[in-house]
């Protein structure tokens, strides 16, 4: 069982189980694919990255802050160097209007040559990257709600193109059961 937050510490909106899934911080779900040597093949994940870099590999002393707004957030994210985007597409989360879009690294970037050996995409801190790829072969669809002014951020990322298709399709089924109510 874990808690999804709302825009607000302890503003507990809902209660997800999820067989095989596992949480160490109530700000995601992870779970392992068995035949994959890394730690985790996919994760669910939630929380609203109030800092984006324009460049996710010299991201260091450059992360700004985009406030609350979901449309600004998704201009940042989407306008990132060396980041591909789809266009954004219209969304209903609950009640709450949003966008859907993939985004993922473009082209042969040396993630090991990125500050700190992370390719930043969004971050809770001013000053170290909180969200970030470490492969190249990392991809992600996000939903980017207005909650009443406040932004939520959802997303789902399949950590390596070898990952089991039936484990990124349960990701992608736990990614999409999660609403927002009002």
């Amino acid at each position: 069982m874990v808690m999804l937050w709302g825009p607000r510490v302890n503003d507990p909106r809902a209660t997800l189980h999820c067989h095989g899934f596992s949480s160490t911080d109530g700000e995601g779900l992870a779970k392992d694919d068995p035949n994959h040597p890394d730690e985790w093949g996919v994760f669910v994940g939630w929380w609203p990255g109030k800092y984006v870099p324009t460049d996710s590999c010299a991201w260091l002393d450059a992360l700004v802050e985009v406030g609350p707004s979901p449309d600004v957030f998704v201009d940042a994210i989407t306008a990132q160097t060396s980041t591909a985007s789809t266009p954004p597409v219209r969304v209903m989360l609950g009640g709450y209007s949003g966008v859907e879009f993939d985004h993922a690294v473009k082209g042969d970037v040396d993630i090991t040559a990125c500050d700190r050996g992370k390719f930043c995409i969004h971050s809770s801190l001013s000053h170290e990257c909180t969200r970030w790829y470490s492969s190249a072969a990392e991809r992600e669809t996000y939903r980017v709600v207005d909650m009443n002014g406040q932004r939520g951020v959802l997303w789902v990322v399949q950590f390596h193109e070898s990952i089991n298709p039936d484990l990124t399709r349960e990701a992608r089924a736990v990614f999409d059961s999660i609403v927002f109510s009002k």
